[in-house]
Formats: structure tokens, C-alpha cells, sequence
């Protein structure tokens, strides 16, 4: 083997538009609902970000659930209320080529099992709107949920996504299109005691769900949309998990990164444990559910009694936080990545996804640096895990050389 250059490879960056769900006025986007994908291309060039993906939702007079019961509102930025045709494409297209700004998916988040035939319908018919926009836009995958029906134990959920979920992605594949799972458990989903209400939530149910495609011809269309966050929201740390799905021959699975860290409250484990409140949360009054949307969103206590979400670069860590698998350890993560998952980096997408609450601010000028600064953090990152990686992956092993030290190790104890 002759001497190899020292050639990294950088994945681009992006922005999910949710973290600014208004940054076109609701009067002005409802009227010209595409002028809100526009505005944010152009913002997203202004925080120099290389993608956005692209939120979608039901529109807030269509949605089932109410805006105060969830913990981070979803955002319409494109709006499906009448169908995406080609000449809405070529206007959102204009754009991208104008501003440089690609998009790297569309992020439609829901419960495609819910448990309600009627609703579960309008939320397939939905996602199908979002797979012919998609396809429209040129882009090569769709980001949601798979969800779960909360009356039916998870195994007895297979089930439902064999007989509701597969004719989804026979839909996908007839466009093109990967459908890619983000894995939180969505704990304040339901009133009860129940943590896993989106049965795509780890490493072994990817793996019977991807068998059950495969039975059916449509394994090439699911992978997962990869998000640290709720990894370590379940005790996990993601090395282990890229190095599980090598041994078990699914490291090709993963296809796209949210970086969302999550910070784990020590004194929030002593009181609850891993599976958060389960009393006293305030979404029961006089011991049974309130009807009132704004207390059903405390039961995402469940969460956030033990934790509370990061946005990369806001948060500062103790290093034995990383071995507790109570922070996300960024470089590693990118380490980790490239070596043991089947990915090519200039085409993995790594999606910067605010959900830290107390910067989360709806405010244009006020987000503008927060979020900029994140970006940049994101990409510094994974600069320099790409350079450590063709330093010691590419270049010292062309000549023979030994790589220093140890590094994080999966599995360790």
C-alpha cells in the first residue's frame, strides 16, 4: 500500500426549521404558504448552515393535538394543506439554487400508529402528501416516527406496523424515498405510566422492524435517523450502540444524524430513576386524566424529571459525564460513526435540532447567534473528528504506524 494523502471528509451540517416555527408571520405564510420555505433557506444561508430539514405538520386548524400538551410544538414550515405540485417545487427550488442551501430531508413527526383508525388515516394520507413533496424537492428520504397503538404491548405493535406501517414504505419506495426513524421513546405521548410510545426506539427493535420489511420488500426504505439525545435519555451511550449494530451486520441502518444532546439531572435520577416521574406529575387532577391540554403536557415529566435537552455547544460538562452516559461526548460520536457504521460522511446529513428550552427563543435577531454559534460548534466537531480519523484511519495505517492511546471503548464498564 503506497503512502495515503491526508483527504478528510466532512458531513454537512444543517438546521431542522422547527427550532424558529414562526420566522414567516402565520397571516403572511397561511396566505403564500411557501414563502415561509423560502424565508428559511435564507436564514439558514445567514447561519451558515449547508441544509435545512424541512418540518412539516398537519396545519394547527387540522392538528388532533394542541399545541400546550406537547413539550416542543412541531412546526408547519411547509405546508401541505393543498398538495405540493411541480410549481411549487420549481419556486422552493429557485431558492435552494439561489441561496446554496440544500434540503436534506422532510421531517414529518407523528404517531403513524395511533391508535384512533380515523386520525391514523388523516396522519398516513398526511405522510403521503410529504412523500410526493419530498420527491418533488429532489430529496432522497422522509424523517418521522413509527409511534405506536398505546392499548397493544410493543410485540403485539409488530403486528400493527406490518398490517399499517409497510404500506407506507411500499409507498416510499414507488417515489424513491427512504423513510428514516428518529428514536424517542416520546414518553409524554401518553397520560400513563407508559416510557416507549414509538416503538422504534433502539437498537434491537430497528433491527426486528428492518427484518419485517425485509419479508415484505421494502428493507432498502427503512433506516434510521440517528439522534444521541434519547440514547442517553435511556442509559446508552452511542459508541456501543454503532458497535452493536456492526456485530449484528446492521451497521448500514443509520443514515442521518439529529445532534440534539441531552444532559442527565443526577439528583432527578435519585428521586425517579431512568423512566422519570410516575406520579404527581399534574396531568391527572382528582386522580383521573385532565381534559385540559396544557396539564396533559406534563406528562412529559417523565423526561424531563431526570433531564434536559442540549443544544451542541450551550453546555458545559463534567468528562466523567461521558462515561456515565450522561451527556453525549461529540467527538466521539463523530469518532464512532465513521468507524462502524456502513455511511459515506459527505452525504450523511448531521441535523442541528434545538430543543433547549431556555434558548429556545421565537424571536429572529435573538435566535440568529444562538444558533449560529451551534452550527458552528457542529461543524467544528466534526472537522476535527474527520481529521482524526484520516490521521490515524488512513494516513498512520498506510505507513505502518500505531495509533497512540486507547479512546473510548463500547461496552466498557
Amino acid at each position: 500500500m503506497g503512502v495515503r494523502g491526508f483527504e478528510p471528509r466532512f458531513m454537512p451540517i444543517g438546521v431542522l426549521t422547527a427550532a424558529l416555527q414562526e420566522l414567516t408571520p402565520r397571516d403572511v405564510r397561511d396566505a403564500d404558504p411557501d414563502r415561509a420555505v423560502e424565508e428559511w433557506l435564507e436564514f439558514a444561508q445567514e447561519l451558515g448552515a449547508d441544509e435545512i430539514q424541512l418540518a412539516t405538520a398537519l396545519h394547527p386548524d387540522e392538528a388532533d393535538v394542541p399545541a400546550e400538551a406537547m413539550m416542543d410544538p412541531v412546526a408547519n414550515t411547509l405546508d401541505l394543506r393543498a398538495p405540493f405540485d411541480p410549481t411549487r417545487a420549481d419556486r422552493v427550488l429557485s431558492c435552494v439554487k439561489a441561496t446554496g442551501v440544500g434540503i436534506a430531508d422532510v421531517g414529518y413527526f407523528d404517531n403513524m400508529l395511533h391508535e384512533d383508525r380515523a386520525i391514523r388515516k388523516k396522519k398516513h394520507d398526511f405522510m403521503i402528501r410529504v412523500f410526493d413533496a419530498a420527491a418533488l424537492l429532489g430529496s432522497r428520504a422522509v424523517c418521522g416516527f413509527v409511534g405506536k397503538h398505546p392499548g397493544k404491548t410493543i410485540q403485539e405493535n409488530l403486528t400493527e406496523f406490518e398490517e399499517c406501517f409497510i404500506p407506507l414504505l411500499r409507498e416510499a419506495k414507488a417515489r424513491g424515498l427512504q423513510y428514516r426513524i428518529e428514536q424517542c421513546p416520546m414518553p409524554g405521548w401518553t397520560l400513563d405510566d407508559a416510557f416507549h410510545n414509538n416503538i422504534g426506539y433502539t437498537p434491537g427493535t430497528w433491527i426486528a422492524l428492518h427484518r419485517i420489511c425485509e419479508k415484505h420488500g421494502v428493507g432498502d426504505q427503512l433506516r434510521i435517523h440517528y439522534d444521541p439525545s434519547h440514547a442517553i435519555l435511556m442509559g446508552q451511550d452511542t459508541r456501543s450502540i454503532f458497535q452493536y449494530l456492526k456485530e449484528e451486520g446492521y451497521g448500514f441502518l443509520i443514515a442521518g444524524f439529529h445532534v440534539k444532546g441531552q444532559v442527565i439531572d443526577p439528583r432527578g435520577i435519585a428521586a425517579w430513576g431512568y423512566g422519570g416521574q410516575t406520579i404527581d406529575r399534574g396531568d391527572y387532577v382528582d386522580g383521573t386524566p385532565s381534559a385540559k391540554p396544557a396539564d396533559q403536557g406534563n406528562a412529559w415529566k417523565k423526561q424531563l424529571s431526570i433531564c434536559e435537552h442540549e443544544l451542541p455547544g450551550t453546555a458545559r460538562h463534567d468528562p466523567l459525564a461521558y462515561l456515565q452516559n450522561r451527556t453525549v461526548d461529540w467527538l466521539d460520536h463523530q469518532l464512532a460513526a465513521r468507524e462502524l457504521l456502513d455511511i459515506e460522511p459527505l452525504e450523511t446529513p448531521l441535523i442541528v435540532e434545538h430543543e433547549y428550552t431556555a434558548a429556545r427563543v421565537q424571536d429572529r435577531e435573538r435566535l440568529k447567534p444562538i444558533l449560529e454559534g451551534s452550527i458552528a460548534f457542529t461543524r467544528h466537531i466534526d472537522e476535527a473528528a474527520a481529521s482524526m480519523y484520516a490521521l490515524q484511519n488512513e494516513v498512520l495505517a498506510s505507513q505502518g504506524i500505531p495509533v497512540q492511546g486507547v479512546g473510548r471503548r463500547a461496552f466498557y464498564t
